[in-house]
């Protein structure tokens, strides 16, 4: 027996995939959903995390802040301190200039070389005298200036010969006489007892070779 389908099968089918169309594109909207909702989870947690973070380095950056304002008082106070110390020895220094002046002046005025003044302004010291010889008055400058831990740039100003002086010599020979003007700069050496002590220190050999 044959059977012949008389129903509208094309209306069925075109129905049958409207209805598959519709039920895969709620599938894909449901699932698009599901992601959108996933993806903005993660995004809320992510930017929760990131305000953590930010809160934690805003944190510690007062912190350091803080400490960094606590440092630089610090310094201040140093420099305070060292600025007090170090003008403290200063007038230690000073007070004892005079007398190493008057000392050094002593162990480098050669012989056949008296001084008549000597003036202190500042740093600077103004000497004048009385020389045999020019000679004399070079070798000052010379001790002045190589073999002296207090004094330093020795600068002759005027030298010029003085009146004629008879000598008390048998012949009664008369001897010529320089009047000498000269600058110094008095320095502080950074060790004052060490610069003392070199001194002997570097004439020792000397000695030592004397005594042999």
């Amino acid at each position: 027996m044959i059977l012949i389908n008389l129903l509208p099968h094309r209306e069925e089918k075109r129905r049958l995939r409207k209805r598959a169309f519709f039920i895969g594109l709620g599938a894909f909207a449901v699932a698009g959903a599901a992601i959108g909702l996933v993806w903005y989870s993660i995004l809320q947690q992510m930017t929760a995390a990131q305000q953590a973070r930010n809160e934690f380095l805003q944190t510690e950056i007062a912190r350091l802040d803080s400490q960094i304002k606590d440092i630089a008082t610090l310094r201040q106070e140093i420099e305070a301190l060292k600025a007090r110390q170090k003008a403290v020895e200063d007038l230690q220094t000073d007070r004892n200039t005079p007398i190493h002046l008057l000392d050094e002046l002593v162990k480098q005025t050669p012989e056949g070389v008296f001084l008549t003044s000597i003036k202190q302004t500042g740093q600077v010291v103004a000497v004048t005298g009385v020389a045999q010889t020019n000679e004399r008055v070079s070798e000052f400058l010379r001790n002045a200036l190589y073999n002296s831990p207090w004094l330093e740039k020795p600068e002759l100003v005027e030298i010029k010969v003085a009146s004629n002086v008879a000598a008390a010599s048998a012949d009664r020979e008369q001897r010529r006489l320089f009047d000498f003007s000269m600058r110094l700069n008095l320095k502080r050496p950074q060790a004052p007892a060490a610069a003392e002590a070199a001194i002997p220190a570097a004439s020792a050999p000397a000695g030592t070779a004397k005594g042999t």
